[in-house]
């Protein structure tokens, strides 16, 4: 190709034509709309290694296929036009996934849950994703000028839609989905998106796209007032999609706090001695005993939630001393706001990771420690593992208690590694399940309690709750030995996989 040549193309690009820049931005899009997507499925299927793994598969699937077809394209009809189509449909498919999610496509199907899974991330996100798939190929056709400069011009598109991919990750996660919201974000994506593609499609009539700002701008302030950009969420922040209502139980509103897709506490606004769930009963009973040996007990909380535990020991144990490990500062402000937790409480919170909280000298040592941070999808595996439980030990007088309540299914896997696992650390671990007819369910909620000095079973009355769930010994040994009893380490803690069947809701066949 000869200069004049050359020269003729160059004149011939819009100002705005900046080939690096072009594929910054649409990578950028891509990685926002990547991490916003666990963010927005997460109110129907939860967060847990099986979402996120889905995600990153879709995502990477839309962006092969795009790059596939943008090939095909570029190579027959490139023009800035054709990268004006693509932008301008990616935006429109973007403002798509506003609305197939306010559909809630799930309440009409009933599949598989990892189905459902892929199911929805698709419907929401394969298309846009493989639109912008399309946009590197088409910049990189265009930008070739100079078969000589190949190499260095496809290093410097890819390199900068790398930075692009980097800039959009960081951007998202550590401000955007915090400051904005999912909605907000696909919207302001679908916006520039849209922007761009006018620009590319009216050439040198750009000045077009900038007359079309104020009426995407005022579309989008017209949506938020009919409700339209409304998310499921009352609050998002970095960790959770946060809801709060109210029911009944037993006669009796309470206010239900929903993580994600779970419910995560309920609490009683006159009576914050009221416990549901089974294992807050459980806990109630075991805080008895050991507050029949301490005059003022010394008590860690690791998960705050809905603080249902913590405001229960404030008023039944005036003397305790009662900090609290939630690593979600948004939670604990949405207890305060909305849960009934007193600014004038006892209760001291620490908005921190616990297992970094514990890494820590003791500060001091706690008569219990109370473990609440675990469902059945979304496990911290690093609370779980020996490492971990001997940061515990370390925290608790010799006399002290570790109880923890998790989640496994009538297979036990996890049950079964974790109960080894702190069998490690401590002297005496018992295990009572919530129910009796455990081994018979999909799912249950199981108490474990690891100690250095046994319990006096017989000072719990035989119509206690912890005395009719307990397991005999025997029958702990006999689950044990029933498969391989996986040590759960920092190096190695594979939850998710012993968790499937309670993800996929497989009981006893």
């Amino acid at each position: 190709m000869n200069s004049n040549t050359t020269t003729s193309a160059t004149q011939s690009r819009p100002w705005f034509w900046r080939p690096n820049l072009i594929v910054f931005i649409s990578s950028g899009c891509i990685m926002i709309l990547e991490l916003v997507a666990g963010r927005i499925i997460a109110p129907s299927v939860g967060v847990s290694l099986y979402t996120w793994t889905s995600v990153i598969g879709v995502i990477l699937a839309g962006i092969s296929v795009g790059n596939y077809i943008g090939g095909r394209l570029a190579d027959r009809w490139a023009s800035p036009r054709l990268l004006g189509l693509m932008f301008f449909l990616a935006g429109l498919t973007a403002l798509g996934v506003l609305a197939i999610d306010q559909l809630n496509p799930l309440d009409y199907v009933e599949w598989p849950l990892i189905l459902e899974i892929l199911a929805l991330i698709a419907a929401l996100f394969l298309v846009p994703c493989t639109i912008l798939g399309t946009v590197s190929p088409i910049v990189v056709k265009l930008a070739m000028r100079d078969l000589a400069r190949a190499g260095r011009t496809v290093g410097q598109i890819y390199a900068f839609g790398t930075v692009g991919s980097i800039v959009g990750t960081f951007l998202t996660g550590f401000w955007l989905i915090s400051q904005f919201g999912t909605y907000m974000i696909v919207l302001g994506v679908a916006i520039l998106l849209l922007l761009l593609g006018l620009l590319f499609l009216l050439g040198r009539r750009w000045w077009g796209a900038v007359l079309a700002l104020p009426l995407l701008i005022g579309g989008a302030l017209w949506a938020d007032q009919q409700g339209w950009l409304e998310g499921p969420c009352m609050y998002e922040t970095n960790y959770f999609c946060i809801k709060v209502k109210e029911e009944d139980k037993d006669g009796e509103t309470v206010r239900t706090l929903i993580l994600d897709r779970l419910v995560h506490s309920y609490t009683s606004l006159d009576n914050p001695e009221k416990l549901v769930y089974g294992y807050e009963k459980v806990y109630a009973e075991l805080t008895a005993y050991q507050a029949a040996r301490h005059n003022a007990l010394r008590t860690l909380f690791i998960g705050g939630g809905g603080y249902t535990f913590p405001k229960y020991m404030e008023v039944a144990y005036p003397d305790s001393i009662l900090n609290v490990i939630e690593i979600d500062p948004g939670v604990t402000a949405v207890a305060y706001e909305h849960l009934g937790l007193s600014h004038a409480t006892r209760i001291t919170s620490f908005s921190e990771d616990a297992r970094m909280f514990l890494h820590r000298e003791p500060a001091e040592r706690y008569d219990l420690i109370m473990g609440d941070a675990f469902n059945d999808f979304s496990v911290p595996y690093h609370l779980t593992t020996q490492g971990f439980n001997e940061r515990v030990h370390a925290w608790l007088e010799p006399d002290g208690l570790y109880m923890v309540n998790i989640i496994d299914g009538a297979y036990g896997r996890f049950l079964r590694a974790y109960v080894h696992t702190l069998q490690r650390t401590f002297a005496h671990v018992y295990v009572a399940p919530t129910n009796t007819d455990w081994r018979e369910a999909s799912r249950n909620t199981i108490v474990i309690v690891g100690t250095d000095t046994p319990l006096d079973l017989d000072a719990f009355g035989v119509t206690s709750l912890w005395q009719q769930w307990l397991l005999p010994e025997e029958e702990v040994d006999a689950l044990l030995a029933e498969d391989v009893a996986v040590l759960l380490t920092d190096r190695y803690a594979p939850v998710e996989q012993m968790l499937a069947p309670v993800f996929l809701g497989k009981g006893p066949e």
